[in-house]
């Protein structure tokens, strides 16, 4: 069974929500390095902590404990965004049949994701 990364799911959930690392330290009463800590999983985190977190970043807690790349776009066959899928949306609904197709994928999405970044940051 492959282990949850907690932090690395807020850090991206963070990011997109375009909210700062000071910003949830904050709100979170700690210090930047303690904040850190959380998001690189070098501490366990309570459970409510987590709601917390979730809370601050406005997801809900399943998609902290769940997040997956491949459910944020679904790309058409010229790599624009064409719908966006629910939070609830399951993995196992997405169905890769090889490993490099998996690959080439999520590199399409992380491209799409800095392109509306800058995007948004034009605005």
């Amino acid at each position: 069974m492959e282990t949850v990364k907690i932090g690395e799911n807020i850090k991206k959930l963070r990011e997109l929500k375009k909210i700062t690392r000071e910003h949830m330290a904050a709100e979170l009463d700690l210090s930047l390095s303690g904040y850190g800590k959380i998001e690189r999983d070098e501490v366990d985190l309570s459970i409510s902590r987590i709601y917390r977190i979730a809370e601050i970043i406005g997801v809900d807690v399943s998609q902290i404990l769940h997040f997956d790349t491949s459910q944020l776009f679904n790309i058409s066959n010229h790599g624009n965004v064409v719908q966006s899928i629910g939070a609830n949306a399951k993995a196992e609904n997405m169905h890769f049949h090889a490993d490099n197709y998996m690959e080439k994928y999520i590199k399409i999405l992380e491209a799409e994701v800095e392109r509306l970044k800058a995007e948004a940051g034009r605005k």
